[in-house]
């Protein structure tokens, strides 16, 4: 059997894979884009992310503020 008898398959499956696989990061990369305008929106509106909760003590990282004096009074 040629090497060559299946070339066209081949090639349409490598250009087909290839085709998905650029739709997909496009389709990534726009949603990506989408989501942060529409989070800035809402930040913009005065809605704020939930605090961070990285385990570091950085609890309130996202939105400027702090656990410790509260744990300080109780």
């Amino acid at each position: 059997m040629e090497a060559t008898a299946h070339i066209d398959f081949i090639a349409a499956a490598y250009a087909a894979a290839v085709i998905v696989v650029g739709v997909l990061v496009a389709w990534v990369t726009l949603d990506y884009r989408a989501q942060r305008r529409t989070l800035a929106d809402l930040e913009s509106q005065g809605f704020a992310r939930r605090p961070s909760l990285r385990g570091d003590g950085a609890i309130g990282a996202a939105t400027g503020t702090s656990k410790q004096p509260a744990k300080e009074q109780a």
